[in-house]
């Protein structure tokens, strides 16, 4: 039994040829914005890149550039074959080629269901990747003479101004490292002394965040040091004063915003997946319905347009058939140079024993 089968009368088949003409074209457009919308993302990724401790979640961009350009080459093809199938001496040549050309129409719009589910899939890679790299990025803010680090300052300043923000987790991070570079530390000041000379790894360690911490929405001028110490500041309670620094940490603010944008991109996705779907279906039945003209004097008929000539379970299990006779027809065609070879290597055995 077909799947979906459809008759079509001579004028049908000219408005499904003309209609779908012009979807094709609309899929061209969706998929460049694909392909925009990969670029996009793959540029918002390679700008946090020295915050990152992996690359895994770039997988999706590039899976959205590369199926946004597939799918432009495939609706330029499927729009040639509508125009090519108004005029039926000009269809069969592509005949042979449509079959695979579905074949791999399907695989690369297969792939944007992979990209938009990989791109939700992968929240937990990403959430440990920042984790990871701004933990790294914190430990080397202070290494600004350092080559490779010495913009690492500036961009972990530039995110929290961004992205409001402090921290990894929050702003006590900043109490577990070193952020001043050893150049601008007095070590002449006993309280520079006392504070390295207390820690097991000689760091300078304190109760202060850096300047791009603070939250200019406050009121108060920003507190920036002995943060724990209520008795350094006039009116102040750390306990239950709320700060005048950013409460979230950086790592949940960045993965918030890929998030927005990945769930901004997905129902994009799924639409142009719909559409290229669409395209793929009707021009199926396009072609099956202009098959049945082939060989025809006249040509105004009317035919029978449909997704599979059998069911699903017959398709399936034919085309199983098809593979397994493949690879069967590959085997007997290796065997026979073996067989031949190891006769010639028999046959002077063979003659050695007869004469003697």
């Amino acid at each position: 039994m077909s799947v979906l089968k459809l008759k079509f009368s001579f004028q049908r088949r000219v408005r499904l040829a003309q209609g779908l003409w012009l979807l094709s074209w609309v899929a061209m457009v969706s998929g460049a914005i694909t392909v925009a919308m990969g670029v996009f993302l793959k540029t918002e990724l390679v700008r946090r890149a020295e915050v990152m401790h992996n690359n895994d979640i770039h997988i999706v961009p590039n899976l959205l550039m590369a199926v946004g350009l597939a799918s432009v080459g495939i609706n330029i093809c499927a729009g040639k074959v509508c125009q090519d199938s108004l005029d039926a001496s000009r269809f069969p040549r592509w005949k042979n080629f449509l079959t695979p050309f579905f074949c791999v129409s399907i695989f690369f719009t297969s792939l944007l269901l992979v990209a938009m589910i990989l791109s939700y899939a992968l929240q937990p890679s990403l959430e440990e990747s920042l984790k990871v790299g701004l933990k790294n990025g914190i430990r080397f803010y202070k290494d600004t003479d350092t080559p490779g680090r010495c913009f690492q300052k500036e961009t972990i300043d530039r995110l929290q101004i961004e992205f409001q923000c402090c921290g990894n987790t929050n702003y006590r991070d900043w109490f577990e490292v070193q952020w001043i570079n050893n150049r601008y530390l007095d070590f002449t000041s006993k309280e520079v002394k006392d504070r390295v000379k207390s820690n097991v790894d000689g760091r300078y360690l304190m109760d202060g965040v850096p300047f791009s911490c603070c939250n200019p929405a406050s009121p108060r001028p920003c507190i920036q040091y002995q943060l724990l110490d209520n008795a350094a500041h006039y009116n102040y309670e750390y306990q239950s004063e709320e700060l005048n620094l950013y409460n979230r940490g950086c790592r949940q603010a960045l993965v918030n915003y890929y998030m927005g944008l990945m769930n901004t991109i997905g129902p994009g996705v799924m639409s142009v997946f719909l559409v290229q779907m669409t395209v793929l279906f009707s021009l199926r039945i396009l072609q099956t319905s202009m098959q049945a003209v082939e060989g025809q004097e006249n040509v105004e008929i009317e035919t029978e347009g449909y997704i599979l000539e059998k069911g699903v379970k017959e398709t399936v299990k034919e085309l199983q058939e098809k593979i397994m006779n493949f690879f069967k027809q590959v085997q007997v065609d290796v065997t026979p140079p073996a067989t031949e070879a190891a006769a010639e290597e028999a046959a002077p055995e063979k003659e050695a024993t007869s004469s003697s």
